[in-house]
């Protein structure tokens, strides 16, 4: 399995079939992005590919509105940051990553459905060694127009490995060189599909059997459906 497939798998869980899910997510990624910057897309470069993603899966406006002011903390509740790790059903590793302003019902809930599915949240820093950070740029090939000119702007720039499938480039680095390849984007008039941080696996755990798939899938989905949860990462080898 490619690199990119992979990661798409860890990024996307079941619950992303449904439209409500999809929604979520956007949002999600708005409100973080607002969060961590200005509520301005034309200075916050992040916004700006959050909210045109937003308006790829026709997320209303209002919606889109909202999930900026609340990581403006317009509502005057700060939120914090914090992350989850454990194993889920068929011994995966799952990495959790919350923004809340309730630190006691965000850790109640996520236990709870780890504990649901016989899961068990471990220490922060359990799994160092099965997940790697690295930044993650999406770009539409219909976005460049010389392939190879770009290719070398992002190398420049500080990308590692940047591969071309499906009419989409994907461009990864160290985390230290985000704010680069950001700004070179920027510079060449490109907005990519997504830009964000991400923890990639380094190794992975198959399940076979199809009972402790319906409950690592069913983790997931609570996992992802709950408002404080930003972000899943897991390390499930999926079939091509």
């Amino acid at each position: 399995m490619g690199r990119k497939s992979a990661k798409i798998a860890a990024k996307k869980g079941a619950a992303d079939k449904a439209k409500g899910q999809i929604y979520t997510r956007a949002l999600k990624d708005v409100f973080m992005a607002s969060k961590n910057g200005s509520p301005d897309p034309s200075t916050n470069f992040l916004l700006k590919v959050a909210i045109d993603r937003c308006k790829k899966f026709n997320v209303p406006k209002d919606n889109i509105d909202k999930a900026i002011k609340k990581g403006q903390g317009s509502d005057g509740v700060g939120f914090s940051d914090i992350n989850y790790e454990g194993y889920g059903p068929g011994g995966v590793a799952i990495f959790v990553e919350t923004s809340t302003d309730n630190n006691t019902r965000t850790v109640a809930n996520v236990r709870s459905y780890f504990n649901k599915v016989q899961g068990s949240l471990g220490t922060t820093g359990s799994l160092e060694f099965v997940f790697e950070r690295k930044a993650i740029f999406l770009v539409n090939g219909s976005s460049v127009s010389d392939g190879d000119e770009f290719e070398m702007e992002m190398i420049n720039a500080g990308a590692e490995d940047i591969s071309f499938e499906d009419d989409l480039y994907e461009i990864s680095s160290e985390v230290e060189y985000f704010g680069a390849i950001q700004k070179k984007l920027e510079e060449l008039g490109i907005t990519p599909e997504e830009a964000q941080l991400e923890r990639l696996p380094l190794n992975y755990k198959a399940i076979t059997d199809e009972d402790t798939m319906k409950q690592f899938d069913r983790l997931i989905t609570l996992l992802e459906e709950d408002d404080d949860v930003v972000q899943v990462y897991h390390n499930l080898e999926v079939e091509e």
